[in-house]
């Protein structure tokens, strides 16, 4: 992997080389930013120039035989982790190894690829995949180890945030005190689901999201879109390559989450008073808990983006705004005035607490509904 090769993101780029020339690689850290930002591909970038002995910036001027072993993900003192669960082919006790393959496959295909997009490639859409228990008896066998190689070995846990607290408790004191020229990297999208202690015991580097210009770039130069498409799709990306991979291709998710929505606050607004609404907001509950709990999580995430959209139209903050609402009928500046300063904040709290119950694999037709009934009350609250 190429540092020439990640979208923008300069100056970690630099920071991360020169910490390895200086010889001055913390033993465990933690990459926190979404896919779409490059977490992935920099961490798989930073292990290549530290295990190959990269030098000036760049993975092409180390030793060849262990770069050539990086292009196919195959160097044997790199170790993945990352969320599974069983499927077809794994009937139980699911772990990294037995992913390999798809694995290799997702990262050349997509390294910006999200959560989402690698459990559609395993078949495990409709299920919650972990790092468990299982995961960490193979990373401490891994790690009891000599490295292959005779230099660092680098432990890459993807999606950290996903291991289970049985999981997270059995590692914690082997990132604390990791046997010798071992190197943790950590990469989530949301470190405040990452337990503390672990927390604590890493080296923190934060992602921000990339320019619209690096992603209109990228866009230009590796998709055969117009230039003036690419702009639109840069700004709609805000800030995340994958999201306008799938805008390029039509297969963001977002047509069907915006249909839901649309549905969603229509009905809503009539259910005031009453019954037959109510009891279309209860089918509408009962239709979205039929989609697997990633789905209803990605699609409340969803919800979340366009009631903080319409916020910042409401109070005149246009140049922010990069939804598009393609729905015949529906348009963001009449549905804004609706969401202010009097409501935006308890209906971020009832979004996010439904995320959390769903996470917890709560009834999802009680949580929707309860949260559509909630969201009724607030769509019509005055603005102060």
């Amino acid at each position: 992997m190429l540092f020439s090769k990640i979208l923008g993101l300069t100056h970690i780029k630099s920071y991360l080389t020169t910490s390895a020339d200086r010889k001055r690689i913390p033993h465990a850290q933690l990459f926190v930013g979404s896919s779409g930002s490059g977490t992935l591909p920099m961490a798989i970038a930073y292990a290549q120039y530290i295990l190959c002995q990269n030098q000036n910036g760049e993975n092409t001027n180390g030793v060849q035989a262990c770069n050539i072993k990086f292009d196919h993900l195959a160097h044997p003192d790199l170790h993945f982790v990352y969320p599974v669960a069983v499927n077809d082919k794994v009937k139980k006790h699911p772990t990294s190894d037995q992913f390999a393959e798809e694995w290799r496959s997702f990262v050349k295909e997509n390294p910006y690829g999200n959560i989402f997009d690698w459990y559609l490639s395993i078949g495990i859409e409709k299920k919650q995949g972990q790092i468990g228990v299982d995961e960490a008896l193979e990373i401490v066998k891994k790690l009891s180890l000599k490295s292959y190689e005779g230099g660092h070995k680098i432990m890459l846990i993807w999606m950290a945030d996903k291991m289970n607290i049985a999981a997270s408790n059995k590692l914690l004191k082997l990132i604390e005190e990791p046997p010798e020229k071992t190197i943790f990297i950590l990469i989530t999208e949301d470190e405040e689901q990452l337990i503390q202690t672990i927390r604590s015991r890493c080296q923190v580097l934060h992602f921000p999201p990339l320019g619209e210009q690096v992603i209109k770039d990228a866009l230009l130069n590796n998709e055969s879109i117009s230039d003036s498409e690419a702009s639109k799709i840069a700004h709609q990306a805000n800030g995340d390559y994958n999201k306008a991979l799938h805008l390029v291709h039509h297969d963001s998710g977002d047509e069907q989450f915006e249909d839901w929505f649309v549905q969603w606050v229509r009905t809503a607004f009539r259910a005031k008073g009453n019954k037959s609404a109510v009891n279309d907001l209860i089918i509408w509950s009962q239709s979205i808990a039929g989609s697997g709990r990633e789905t209803q999580k990605r699609f409340l995430m969803y919800c979340l983006d366009f009631f903080r959209q319409a916020m910042l139209l409401n109070y005149g903050a246009k140049e922010l705004v990069f939804l598009e609402p393609k729905t015949n009928g529906f348009k963001l500046e009449n549905f804004a005035p609706f969401i202010h300063g009097a409501n935006i904040i308890d209906i971020c709290k009832e979004l996010q607490d439904a995320i959390y119950h769903i996470e917890r694999n709560g009834n999802a037709k009680i949580i929707l509904t309860d949260l559509s009934i909630k969201l009724t009350r607030l769509l019509h609250k005055k603005s102060a």
